[in-house]
């Protein structure tokens, strides 16, 4: 039995080895229907995402058109979570708001508060639901600011060291976007993307540089752009400006350090020196009230 199954493999080992990549092949090249495309999206692309922007829709004649820039722009700051729009990201706010409010209010009302506590817990749950999404906004794009300007320093001596081997500044940009990971790295492929559509090099970098709105990556750019226009060698150019980063970011850190005794002082005085004082003059303050009470 063995030695037939043996057999069989050596004389047919190889049309079984073909036979199942072709059918590999033709499954993927099988036509997945409309229904089946739309149930393998996640929930969000199915559901939310469509029904956020119904929602959306109706709110276009009440959204100032300074309003919708200014949230358009913090939206791009914190690399658009959820690609969302940001009369969609209106929509999340008044819904938060909403659910918030009804949420504290029914949680009061479980815990047998009196009306005015009621009242007072649902004006406090408005508030809070309108401003969570922007103190969210602000804390990724706080976060990208910080991962730019510990990272660009990094990612300049790999442009120079590829610059000065010989690629182009395209090329070594593309080297960068192979190595580093990030927000440099995403922000590159986009600026590349950019150019391949048509779009000139000098634009693609300075909207990159409003995307980031870091003043690193502005002067980075604004240097690029100036070499670029005076014909001023890119490798020199970079490298002057890896030193100059290098050089901030170690200033930022002396900086921090400076300020951390400061910071320090009032989780002190707060929570460390009552201990202290407790326990060092607790025993004296008690022999004192005997003596007096005695």
């Amino acid at each position: 039995m063995i030695f037939t199954l043996i057999l069989y493999k050596v004389i047919f080992g190889e049309r079984i080895i073909m036979a199942r990549r072709v059918e590999e092949v033709v499954k993927q090249e099988t036509k997945v229907s409309a229904r089946d495309q739309e149930l393998s999206l996640p929930l969000y692309k199915r559901a939310v995402k469509p029904a956020l922007s119904s929602l959306a829709s109706h709110l276009s004649r009440f959204v100032p058109a300074a309003r919708e820039a200014s949230l358009a722009q913090k939206m791009i700051e914190a690399g658009n979570p959820g690609n969302l729009t940001p009369r969609e990201l209106l929509v999340i706010k008044y819904l938060l708001a909403a659910g918030c409010t009804g949420g504290l209010w029914s949680w009061a009302g479980l815990l047998n508060m009196h009306t005015a506590q009621c009242i007072l817990m649902a004006a406090a749950g408005a508030p809070l639901g309108w401003l969570g999404p922007d103190f969210f906004l602000k804390y990724r794009a706080q976060n990208r600011k910080d991962d730019v300007e510990k990272n660009l320093p990094d990612v300049l001596d790999l442009l120079t060291v590829s610059v000065e081997a010989g690629l182009g500044f395209d090329g070594a940009l593309m080297k960068v976007v192979e190595k580093a990971r990030g927000v440099i790295a995403d922000e590159f492929i986009i600026m590349l993307q950019e150019i391949k559509m048509g779009k000139p090099r000098q634009e693609a970098l300075r909207n990159m540089a409003d995307r980031i709105a870091v003043d690193d990556m502005s002067n980075f750019v604004g240097s690029i752009v100036l070499a670029d226009k005076l014909g001023i060698s890119i490798g020199n150019i970079l490298r002057m400006q890896s030193e100059q980063m290098r050089q901030k970011r170690r200033q930022r850190a002396e900086e921090k350090g400076m300020k951390a005794p400061v910071k320090m002082l009032i989780p002190m005085v707060l929570f460390i020196f009552p201990a202290i004082f407790i326990i060092l003059l607790g025993p004296a303050v008690m022999k004192i009230m005997k003596a007096f009470t005695m």
